[in-house]
């Protein structure tokens, strides 16, 4: 896919700026009125979006809807149900020393948001930030992965179709066009892929002091205590981890099994995959395909060390790897140093539950921790570690609550969005104090008459 000219970017954001300045996108009836023609946009071009999807990753239409539509469906109704009330002025309390005046936050559209997604999601990482951008009253400029060129064509030409180009844009290429755009003064940037590219983007953003909204990775463990349910812990990861075939930045990354019950558990780990997407799991067209053949070079490398359990074939022609678990891990193998991202679970065991807390904490901070077995436990387990999200007895779930703020910490990332959060993500927060003129006490104000006075009331 060919790179944006910078004269093209220039005159874009340009244009965004200026129809930002006539106000016309801070009207909550103005940004109502684009969420429903988001909405319909994706009805119209769901067939399209489907088709591009299962020739970019061979996601069947079924997945697809679930996993990247249904989200931002479910994202706009939200928004377009709590918008009026998300954008009121809130009024705050207001100190004693203060008064009469008072105190009031305004919600105000921070302007020009640019959007850069990945291509593992890249429907649903691209669009649903972009509901916020609207329900925020920001413009947006949209720039979609090269490496689903199908989609990116797709989510293309239905904005296009949708919105003014002064108001949603969308811009094409490859490195060359995201350095052209990290380096242009926007007012917000949200950027989805890995950590090394985020920290590119945060240090051009520096230059301009832009805000920044980074959902990163990582490794995100998964932990089986030995009094989990097995049968529910096996067909849950398993699930968890081949949803787009492991290409999903919250799947879980590595396994920790208690040594009691590693051999079963992963024995029916195996079995859920068969019982998922049959015994000739290349011919299942639920199973999706690795993005290219870097990506396939990269995971084949990861195969070399430990014991494969079950899987391991490959077909390169196809981009196709067999879900994979490798048994008898040490964590300096290659496979535990990078978040994977492909259908490959390596697999540590242990006896303490101590040393599964302590091996995550001496690591980057992951954007989701998964902990199977008691409840109590569970909450002890994340009350001593750092995640951006978590769950017990479940995988990827917390992705699905718009209740439910959605992002990394440390390494992992940094923003939060999802329903409200989206909202906050590209707003800005103004305090407001309004005071009366029909008085003025004079304690403020210099040479501080009755001090001891001013001193009790603050």
């Amino acid at each position: 896919m060919n790179d944006t000219a910078e004269h093209i970017v220039d005159e874009l954001i340009e244009n965004q700026k200026v129809f930002f300045a006539t106000n016309q996108t801070k009207s909550v009836k103005f940004r109502l009125k684009q969420l429903r023609i988001l909405k319909n946009a994706i009805v119209k071009y769901q067939t399209k979006i489907e088709e591009a999807l299962w020739k970019d990753l061979h996601k069947s239409p079924e997945e697809a809807y679930l996993t990247e539509i249904s989200l931002v469906n479910s994202e706009i109704d939200n928004h377009i149900k709590h918008l009026k009330n998300w954008t009121r002025i809130a009024r705050v309390a207001t100190p004693l020393h203060v008064l009469p005046s008072s105190s009031r936050v305004v919600y105000e559209p921070l302007g020009v948001a640019l959007i850069v997604a990945p291509w593992n999601y890249p429907f649903q990482l691209l669009i649903n930030p972009l509901v916020g951008v609207i329900s925020s009253g920001c413009c947006g400029v949209l720039k979609p992965s090269p490496r689903a060129p199908n989609t990116a064509k797709v989510v293309e030409e239905m904005i296009a179709d949708s919105f003014a180009p002064e108001y949603i844009n969308t811009v094409q290429g490859g490195r060359a066009t995201n350095t052209i755009l990290f380096n242009k003064r926007f007012d917000v940037i949200f950027f989805t892929g890995s950590p090394k590219v985020g920290k590119v983007v945060m240090r051009a953003a520096a230059d301009h002091l832009t805000p920044l909204i980074l959902e990163l990775g990582g490794k995100s463990p998964c932990i089986v205590d030995k009094d989990a349910n097995i049968d529910v812990a096996a067909k849950r990861i398993a699930w968890g981890k081949l949803i787009n075939a492991g290409q999903t930045c919250i799947a879980p990354d590595y396994l920790f099994a208690h040594k009691t019950i590693k051999a079963e558990l992963l024995d029916k780990i195996a079995q859920n995959i068969v019982v998922m997407y049959g015994e000739n799991i290349k011919e299942s067209r639920f199973y999706p395909r690795i993005v290219n053949e870097q990506a396939m070079d990269r995971l084949e490398a990861l195969l070399k060390q430990g014991e494969i359990h079950s899987g391991g074939q490959m077909d390169r022609k196809e981009k196709f790897i067999a879900p994979t678990i490798i048994d008898k891990v040490d964590p300096d193998f290659a496979v535990m140093q990078d978040e994977i991202f492909g259908p490959i679970l390596p697999v540590m065991e242990f006896e303490n539950l101590d040393e599964t807390i302590n091996y995550i904490n001496k690591n980057e901070k992951p954007l989701a921790l998964y902990y199977f077995g008691k409840s109590k436990t569970g909450r002890r387990v994340l009350a001593q570690t750092s995640s951006g999200g978590a769950c017990i007895n479940d995988t990827l779930m917390h992705i699905i609550n718009h209740d439910l703020p959605f992002g990394g910490v440390g390494n992992s990332g940094m923003g939060k969005y999802h329903g409200k959060d989206s909202f906050l993500a590209f707003t800005n927060r103004k305090a407001v104090v309004v005071s009366p003129t029909w008085i003025d006490i004079p304690l403020k104000y210099a040479p501080f008459k009755h001090f001891n006075i001013i001193k009790k009331l603050i």
